[in-house]
């Protein structure tokens, strides 16, 4: 049972941890952003679309679908997040009442298109698009070695590409030039200003940062929980990876913690409810877990919490 909970926990852990790392980008260069859950909404329907036409020509074995969402998912979650940007960056509007209009705007968007071009390709409004199954890899030897070998086993393709993406994320972050910028937009962009560094600019990016990776979360959720992509599958993944963010400091490492934590409790909690033999109900139940940890880690911890001092700020360059 400690395998499949690590199996299990690590699956919805790293993409979550993925997105949440577009949520700092974002909110370390003072972009308040609320719409992680639709930019992941939105760059998965791309990806999923992606995927879907590719399949019916390579066919279901073809591994090639897989790895065209990915990178389609990025591109559209990237996409949509502009519309985000141009309207706290370029028209200055409410940086939460933005994030929380893209939220509903995107769920309302990708399941009509998802029905309409179901309905013009297959004949049938279904509001789902077939993926297929991933594959698997199992790392031989380490993964023998007893819980740290769970680990390496039956991990996603995914589970690596986020890795190497953390760690490009972490080092441009905290080790260029960039990153020092962005960071600086977020604590003090007068500063940035009058050194010549355009704020508009690396704020843009940021967000456009923040629509790719969530992009990414949302095509791996997509895969690992159904094989099936609908609007519906990603509710409430935004939100809890903005509270892993918050719990974190808006800081990476410590949020990959509270994604781990985040993701054993479902796990756990799922692990728990078979073992125990209760009906499929209780399942339902299990999975305000992490939502639960979230409140009582927020309650405890939050008074801790060290936020971008210019986060939700709407910058005026004329203004000191």
């Amino acid at each position: 049972m400690v395998d499949k909970i690590i199996i299990d926990g690590m699956s919805f852990a790293l993409p979550l941890f993925v997105m949440a790392i577009g949520g700092i980008y974002s909110e370390r260069s003072g972009i308040t952003n609320l719409a992680l859950e639709g930019l992941q909404g939105a760059g998965a329907f791309v990806g999923a679309l992606v995927a879907f036409f590719m399949m019916r020509s390579l066919g279901a074995d073809s591994q090639l679908p897989y790895y065209a969402a990915m990178l389609f998912s990025m591109i559209g979650g990237m996409c949509y997040a502009m519309l985000h940007a141009l309207l706290c960056i370029k028209f200055k509007a409410d940086q939460v009442i933005s994030g929380v209009v893209i939220n509903i705007l995107a769920m309302a968007l990708t399941e009509f298109l998802t029905k309409v071009v179901n309905r013009v390709v297959i004949g049938k409004p279904s509001n789902k698009f077939d993926l297929g199954v991933s594959q698997r890899w199992t790392v031989p030897g380490i993964s023998e070695i007893p819980v740290i070998g769970a680990f390496f086993k039956n991990v996603y393709p995914f589970e690596l590409i986020i890795a190497v993406v953390a760690l490009i994320a972490w080092y441009v972050l905290y080790r260029t030039k960039f990153g020092l910028h962005l960071r600086a937009c977020g604590d003090n962009p007068h500063a940035v200003d009058a050194a010549g560094i355009d704020v508009a600019k690396i704020r843009f990016i940021a967000v456009m940062v923040s629509g790719a990776l969530s992009g990414l979360a949302g095509m791996c959720f997509a895969y690992s929980i159904s094989a099936n992509y609908s609007s519906g599958i990603y509710l409430g993944y935004g939100y809890l990876s903005i509270a892993a963010l918050i719990f974190g400091n808006w800081k990476i490492i410590p949020t990959l913690a509270a994604c781990l934590l985040f993701g054993f409790a479902n796990s756990g909690g799922h692990q728990l409810v078979l073992a125990a033999g209760l009906p499929s109900s209780y399942s339902d139940l299990i999975m305000i877990l992490p939502y639960v940890l979230t409140l009582l880690l927020l309650v405890f911890f939050s008074k801790h919490n060290d936020a971008p001092r210019a986060l939700g700020e709407i910058y005026d360059k004329g203004k000191r």
